[in-house]
């Protein structure tokens, strides 16, 4: 009996041991989420198909109808509710982004000719239930559809990164549940749409790095739920709206536009502020000192007057404040306090006048400012000279006044001019007819023969001064018995070097002024006339990190079209050597510490962002190496060879012997990111990179991922000198400039944020460091 009971109970053991096995294997290889109906699945499978098969969309080929259930990654993320689609995000692998897009089907770049964005919007439509919609770097291209409102439950909708173009498409105010509307990197070129203002629930708002023109509605002030608003790299001119009234706004980027307004007055709960490279004018209102909340804000790069707000230094949060590149004048006060958590502040190439703050000083434990450029009574010997900043303030006031008495005279002019009217109108009719003849033929007296329309096209190059209303000075003229003179008659004594780009000399003017002189060869039908204009643009180029163009001279000049040999370009003498030699343990007594090549690498990028975004066009291919990178008697970078492609242009094109001039022209800025990538890669392991090009890369760089590695690697010196997270920030960015993908490569605006901070880093760790060795 005790047998049996025993075998009894060993065999009901053994029946709910498999019940909870049956009851586990259900509750962890059923799927939770209800299968998906068919007809969304039917969707989701013709959306791969107009896609063009996508490789991040391979998993669904083996997915046996179950696409809900496919685990989620970092492409490819679906989500199911009851049966239906709520979130589709997909992200594929057309990186590759181009300054111009004319709207038809680029190979490897966009989907091929036979894709059609109506068709794919209208299968997009099926799935009605979609909450969130994401759809990214897939190269799809053309005129967003309105049908899109059809997707009436959308919340997120982020499209970024393809190529669009044209209008957003104005029932998208339909979707009256969207929160986030993220348009980012694609082609769209109208205005922005007034009708944005309608959104109620919008909290996100992304239009960067389109061709989005004219002015920001006013409208956007409506969007009361507003936390992020991002307009950069665009086209957008005109006023600032006044924000205020967003009174949940923490994000505020407007940078690389064309605002010509005053600031307005700002949301109190605002945490980031970017409107650099605009051309914002007057003075920086003081309600900026009652932003709180504020921890980075960056001014840089307007035409911004007066004295910054001192409350703006001592605001609780603010950590990074950069209002360098602009006008303002006038002196900081001697009591002025910096809050606990300012760590970086940029008030160079501006015009403040007296004595730094203490709690601005340079030799600070607690923070990195830049202050060159200015007329500070100061330590630092990047300052101008007093009257530097003077002059230009009595300037501005003239200019000024001329302003008010050029409206008064102008205003009885209109007058006289109106009482006048009736009778010169009717003489003007009489005479209308001759006096257009005569203007025809003085307009072709006038035009310079020899004269492309490609070079009159590109008067539109204007300079950052002409930008900020200084008056740059007329390119000059130097006479070829000038230069025989400065350079005793170009001796074998004042012989500087010679580079790709000719001979260069060591000159003396007649009013004792050093300079150097290069000597370029000229081809025998080169025009004359062209080459002088061109000349006279690359004179406009003005930036306290680029050497200086004084003027040229032409042996022979006078022709129309050239028997002359030789055209010489003169610059100011930098006395100082290059940053090469700086670099070289040939010289343990003049190699740059790492904080130095920081400081060195900074001002070259600054002078490269000029080059590329601060005239019209961009001045591209800047033949970027170290020893092009020269050093003042202050020890202040200056760069060499800029701007040579503005001349060779006019050369180059007799010499392609007939072939299309676009054909000789394949640079780009990804050229100079790409040659700054090797600059930075011999300030990180010194000269000795010079010459083993990508093979060195390809076998070296992984070396940077580990310690050992960077031992092995790195110049000793900057080992010795620099903080590891310093040395990583500039490590990761020097991968990226010399990424073979385009794409993958940074603006030199990114460069030189990257630079910037990790000089801020290396500034803090030398502060602790030397606290460390007082204690």
């Amino acid at each position: 009996m005790i047998s049996l009971s025993t075998a009894s109970n060993t065999r009901g053991m053994g029946n709910l041991n498999l019940l909870l096995l049956v009851v586990l294997l259900w509750v962890f290889f059923i799927p939770s989420s209800y299968e998906l109906h068919p007809s969304q699945t039917q969707v989701l499978l013709q959306i791969r198909k107009l896609l063009e098969y996508p490789s991040s969309l391979q998993t669904w080929e083996n997915s046996y109808g179950d696409l809900c259930n496919l685990p989620k990654s970092a492409h490819v993320s679906i989500t199911c509710q009851d049966s239906v689609i709520t979130e589709l995000k997909i992200m594929g692998d057309k990186l590759v982004k181009v300054s111009e897009f004319h709207g038809f089907a680029i190979p490897n770049m966009t989907l091929s000719e036979s894709f059609s964005i109506d068709s794919f919007v209208t299968t997009l439509t099926r799935l009605t239930s979609l909450k969130v919609l994401s759809l990214v770097c897939l190269g799809i291209w053309g005129p967003l559809p309105d049908k899109i409102h059809r997707l009436y439950s959308l919340e997120l909708l982020d499209l970024s990164s393809n190529f669009m173009y044209g209008s957003i498409p104005p029932k998208i105010s339909r979707l009256v549940k969207l929160h986030t509307l993220t348009l980012d990197s694609n082609h769209f070129n109208d205005t922005v749409p007034d009708w944005l203002g309608s959104f109620s629930n919008l909290t996100i708002l992304s239009l960067k790095s389109n061709g989005f023109k004219g002015q920001i509605p006013f409208s956007i002030s409506k969007i009361k739920t507003l936390t992020d608003l991002v307009l950069s790299h665009n086209e957008l001119s005109g006023k600032l709206p006044d924000l205020s009234t967003l009174t949940n706004l923490h994000l505020l980027d407007i940078r690389e536009n064309h605002l010509d307004s005053e600031l307005p007055v700002m949301p109190k709960e605002l945490v980031t502020v970017l409107l650099s490279n605009n051309s914002l004018s007057g003075e920086i209102p003081e309600q900026f000192g009652e932003l709180h909340k504020l921890q980075h804000l960056d001014l840089s790069f307007n035409h911004l007057s007066g004295t910054p707000p001192s409350a703006l230094f001592s605001l609780p949060n603010i950590s990074y404040l950069n209002l360098g590149s602009n006008m303002l004048s006038g002196s900081l006060p001697d009591e002025l306090s910096c809050g606990d958590k300012l760590g970086y502040v940029d008030l160079s190439s501006n015009k403040l006048i007296g004595q730094l703050p203490s709690c601005l000083n340079s030799t600070s434990d607690k923070r990195y400012v830049k202050i060159d450029g200015n007329c500070l009574s100061c330590d630092s010997k990047d300052q101008h000279e007093g009257s530097h900043c003077l002059i230009n303030s009595k300037q501005s006031r003239g200019r000024d006044i001329a302003v008010v008495v050029a409206v008064i005279s102008g205003a009885v002019l209109v007058m006289v001019l109106l009482g006048l009217g009736v009778l010169l109108l009717c003489k003007r009719c009489r005479s209308r007819t001759q006096e257009q003849h005569v203007l025809s033929k003085n307009v072709q007296d006038n035009t310079p023969t020899g004269i492309s329309s490609e070079l009159l096209a590109n008067a539109r190059f204007i300079s950052q001064a002409a930008k900020l209303g200084t008056q740059a000075p007329i390119c000059r003229l130097f006479s070829f018995e000038e230069l025989k003179e400065a350079t005793n008659n170009f001796d074998s004594s004042r012989f500087l070097g010679e580079g790709s780009m000719g001979k260069i000399y060591k000159g003396q003017l007649e009013n004792g002024t050093y300079v150097a002189i290069r000597s370029l060869s000229l081809v025998k039908k080169c025009s004359i006339p062209n080459l002088k204009a061109k000349l006279d643009l690359l004179s406009k180029l003005h930036h306290p990190h680029l050497v200086g163009f004084l003027g040229h001279g032409i042996d022979g000049s006078g022709q129309d079209d050239s028997s002359s040999s030789k055209v010489f370009l003169v610059y100011e003498y930098v006395p100082n050597g290059n940053y090469r030699t700086h670099l070289s343990e040939s010289c343990p007594e003049k190699v740059f510490k790492w904080s130095d090549r920081l400081a060195i690498l900074i001002g070259v990028a600054k002078a490269v962002h000029f080059l590329h975004t601060g005239v019209i066009p961009g001045c591209l291919n800047n033949r970027l190496k170290t020893n092009n990178i020269l050093l003042d008697e202050h020890g202040i970078a200056k760069l060499s060879d800029y701007g040579m492609s503005i001349i060779t242009e006019e050369i180059e094109k007799f010499e392609a012997k007939g072939e299309d001039l676009k054909s000789c022209h394949r640079t780009n800025a990804e050229d100079d990111v790409y040659n700054f990538g090797f600059i930075l890669l011999e300030s990180l392991v010194g000269p000795i990179v010079t010459g083993k090009g990508e093979v060195f890369l390809l076998n070296e760089m992984a070396s940077f991922g580990s310690q050992d590695g960077r031992r092995r690697i790195v110049d000793p010196i900057v080992l010795t000198t620099c903080s590891q997270e310093s040395l990583s920030i500039v490590v990761s960015i020097t991968n990226k400039c010399i990424a073979t993908e385009l794409l993958s490569r940074p603006s030199f605006e990114d460069v030189l944020w990257n630079l910037q901070y990790a000089a801020q880093i290396q500034a803090t760790a030398d502060s602790d460091q030397r606290s460390d060795s007082t204690t």
